[in-house]
C-alpha cells in the first residue's frame, strides 16, 4: 500500500471522521462577530486551538482540515498547529485552493481557484507536516443549473489539484459540493450530483489519479432549503448512497459535509446512511455542524473555553457514534 493510500485509510478509520476548520479569514471574521467576537488573528489562533484541544477529539476524529493562516501559527505553548495536533493523535491536513470566482462565460456560475503555483504550495505544507489537503468545488441548482461548462471546468480543477497531491505524498480530499440553497427537490438534487461525480471520475481517471489514495467528500442528496417538504434520514440516505454506487471499489472511503444542515440532521443522515452495504466507508468531514455549537458556547470568553470544548465534543461523539453503527448492523443490500 503506497503511504497516500496509508494516510486515506486512517482519515477514514471506523468510527471517526474529520473536522473542518478550514474557513478563509473572512469567513471566520464573519462568524466571530456574530458570536460577538472581534474577527482578529489572535482570536482566529485561540479559537482553532480551542477546536484542536478538545480533550479526547481524536476518539472522534481522525483529521483537522486548516486554512493556510492557521497552518503557519501556534498553540500557545509554541508548538506548530500541525505538530500538535499530531502528537494527540490527529493528522492535519489544510484547505489550498483559493475560493470560488465567478466562471468567464458562465454567468451565474463559479470555478474554484488555486491551481497556478499549487505543486510549490504543496511542497511547503507537506514540509509543515500536513498530511492531507482539501478543494472545494462548487455548483448551483436552479432549472437551468449547472451547465456542461461548470460542471467539466470545476471537475478538471479538481482533478488537477488531487493529481498534484498525489505527486507531493498528501491526500486529495476530493470536495464537489452540490448547494442546498434553492427550492429544488431530492430528485433533482440526485440528478445534479449524478452528473457532478460522473464528470469528476472521468476528469480523475484521465489524469491517473489513484481512488485508493483519495477520500471523497459530497454533499448528501437533499431537497433544497427553500422547499417545504423535508425528506426523512432514510430517504436522504438511500438517495445518497444511490448515487454514490457509481464510484469504484478501489475508493478509500466517503467523508460527507453537512452543508448547512443542522447539526442534528446532519447527524441523523449519517446514521440512516449506516444502514446501506457499501464498498468503501461513510463517514463524516463536518464543519458548521460540529464547531457552530462550540463557538456560540464560547463567544470569546477566557472563562468558557471547557464549554466549547464540551460543545465540539458532544458533537463529534455523536457522529463518532453514528459511524460505528456500521461494525453493529446486519447492513441492507
Amino acid at each position: 500500500m503506497n503511504p497516500c493510500s496509508q494516510i486515506a485509510e486512517k482519515l477514514v478509520a471506523p468510527g471517526k471522521g474529520i473536522l473542518a476548520a478550514d474557513e478563509s479569514i473572512g469567513t471566520m471574521n464573519s462568524r466571530l462577530d456574530k458570536a460577538g467576537v472581534p474577527g482578529t488573528a489572535e482570536n482566529r489562533q485561540v479559537y482553532r486551538e480551542l477546536l484542536a484541544a478538545t480533550p479526547g477529539l481524536a476518539d472522534g476524529a481522525s483529521g483537522i482540515i486548516f486554512c493556510d493562516e492557521t497552518l503557519n501559527q501556534t498553540f500557545a505553548d509554541g508548538t506548530p498547529f500541525a505538530r500538535a495536533v499530531l502528537a494527540l493523535g490527529i493528522l492535519p491536513g489544510i484547505k489550498v485552493d483559493t475560493g470560488a470566482r465567478p466562471c468567464p462565460g458562465l454567468p451565474g456560475e463559479t470555478i474554484t481557484e488555486g491551481l497556478d503555483g499549487l505543486p510549490a504550495r504543496l511542497s511547503g505544507y507537506a514540509d509543515l507536516g500536513a498530511a492531507f489537503a482539501k478543494w472545494r468545488a462548487v455548483y448551483t441548482i436552479t432549472p437551468q443549473l449547472p451547465s456542461p461548462g461548470a460542471i467539466r471546468a470545476n471537475a478538471h480543477a479538481l482533478a488537477r489539484y488531487a493529481a498534484a497531491c498525489q505527486e507531493a505524498g498528501i491526500v486529495p480530499i476530493v470536495e464537489p459540493e452540490v448547494l442546498m440553497d434553492g427550492d429544488h427537490g431530492l430528485d433533482r438534487c440526485a440528478e445534479v450530483t449524478t452528473a457532478v461525480h460522473a464528470a469528476v471520475r472521468e476528469e480523475l481517471a484521465l489524469l491517473n489519479v489513484d481512488l485508493a489514495g483519495i477520500v471523497l467528500k459530497p454533499n448528501m442528496v437533499i431537497e433544497g432549503s427553500g422547499n417545504p417538504e423535508t425528506s426523512t434520514p432514510e430517504e436522504v440516505a438511500a438517495a445518497t448512497v444511490a448515487v454514490l454506487r457509481a464510484w469504484p471499489d478501489q475508493l478509500a472511503g466517503v467523508a460527507f459535509l453537512s452543508g448547512g444542515q443542522p447539526p442534528e440532521r446532519a447527524t441523523a443522515n449519517l446514521e440512516a446512511m449506516q444502514h446501506h452495504r457499501t464498498s468503501w466507508p461513510l463517514s463524516f468531514s463536518f464543519g458548521r455542524a460540529l464547531v457552530d455549537p462550540a463557538l456560540a458556547a464560547w463567544h470569546g470568553d477566557a472563562d468558557l473555553v471547557a464549554a466549547g470544548q464540551a460543545a465540539l465534543a458532544d458533537r463529534v461523539a455523536a457522529n463518532a457514534a453514528a459511524v460505528r453503527l456500521r461494525s453493529q448492523l446486519q447492513p441492507a443490500s
